[in-house]
């Protein structure tokens, strides 16, 4: 939905003739239907199953994001945007919402690294394809939401074991729901995941494309390439989460990764070459696997498998909300201080939220052993 466009926004702009913090919109108007609806697919995947709210999502997405191909207006594009980002509102919430009912424990937290690996390595094919493909239509990376289809016939196929709905009362339901959310662990944990979207969708990914071209003269395959190296990073820490977990446990290796992302993103503007860019590419891999998976851990395991949806799902809610203001936000510093800084205030915002998770989410809030 994000990855595949952001090495052609540039182009995108260019061609369309919008402003670099116009065409920011473009992840803004897929993101911002899951602000509003992300919750509610929750709720209906816990009364109703979660398939029956999966596969329409996947339908949704592969139609609406493919006809971004076939139009040159701006408008019709971000509206086709807001239809896509319907579509998308359910699938990573109840995606994170199934493996907490498939898994417990520490394989719980080894099944959600794999998830955010295998998450990352098609976030790094995506920006190299993404770019490559803009090389030859400006339009082409929009096609590739066409890979939703086979998801969803492969999610008929094997996903027969998801839960198939609880419908308890609706004051019963409501009220377990609001006890969970009101917990001060909780609410830190929703806002570490807005936060933690601020940052690499308003600094890195909105951003770091406009540095690299203007400063470095990249092409959209440069920006793609630097941009699938932080996937892959993200992609091999992930996939020992639960190593680096069971070694110092979950609330360290999150306070670890948003240090992490402060030092890669203060690191960005210093780069002399593009070549340096490299190693805060690789920092911001590593931070975004030790910070998002572990917040859906923790997460899962404060909510009964007929609670989890809705938990989830308000989780995916407030990452939207994240994903969807940071390009605005960050438009504001670009404008007010220049480039540079959307990355050292990004910097900063990163060391306020290690100390706010060291402050709040104590050793012990997460999964019962």
């Amino acid at each position: 939905g994000v990855s595949s466009i952001a090495p052609a926004l540039p182009r995108i702009a260019e061609t369309l003739g919008v402003s670099a913090g116009q065409v920011g919109l473009l992840v803004t108007a897929f993101t911002l239907p899951g602000v509003i609806l992300t919750t509610f697919a929750g709720i209906l995947a816990d009364r109703y199953g979660r398939l029956r709210v999966l596969l329409p999502g996947l339908i949704l997405f592969a139609i609406a994001g493919t006809a971004c191909v076939f139009t040159t207006s701006f408008s019709a594009m971000i509206a086709l945007r807001v239809v896509q980002g319907i579509g998308a509102s359910a699938i990573g919430s109840i995606n994170v919402t199934l493996i907490g009912d498939l898994f417990v424990d520490r394989q719980r937290t080894a099944a959600m690294g794999l998830n955010a690996a295998v998450l990352s390595i098609g976030t790094a094919a995506y920006p190299a394809i993404g770019g490559a493909l803009a090389m030859v239509v400006w339009s082409a990376p929009f096609a590739l939401a066409l890979f939703a289809l086979p998801v969803a016939v492969l999610a008929v196929r094997r996903l027969q074991a998801a839960p198939k709905g609880h419908k308890a009362r609706l004051s019963d339901y409501f009220g377990d729901i609001w006890g969970i959310v009101r917990r001060r662990e909780v609410v830190a944990l929703f806002f570490a995941s807005t936060a933690i979207f601020v940052l690499l969708y308003g600094a890195y990914i909105t951003f770091l494309p406009f540095l690299m071209s203007g400063r470095f003269q990249s092409t959209p395959l440069g920006i793609g390439i630097l941009m699938a190296g932080q996937s892959l990073a993200t992609a091999v820490t992930s996939a020992n989460l639960g190593r680096l977990v069971a070694w110092i446990g979950e609330t360290m290796v999150m306070r670890f990764g948003f240090v992490l992302f402060a030092v890669a993103l203060a690191l960005i503007p210093l780069a002399p070459n593009v070549w340096i860019l490299v190693l805060p590419g690789i920092l911001l891999g590593a931070s975004f696997a030790t910070t998002i998976p572990v917040v859906q851990v923790l997460l899962t395991a404060v909510a009964p498998v007929d609670r989890r949806g809705a938990v989830m799902s308000l989780n995916g809610t407030v990452l939207r909300l994240g994903q969807t203001l940071g390009p605005p936000v960050m438009a504001v510093v670009y404008r007010v201080a220049g480039i540079d800084a959307v990355f050292y205030v990004g910097a900063v915002f990163a060391l306020f939220l290690a100390a706010l998770m060291a402050l709040t989410v104590r050793p012990g809030s997460g999964p019962n052993r």
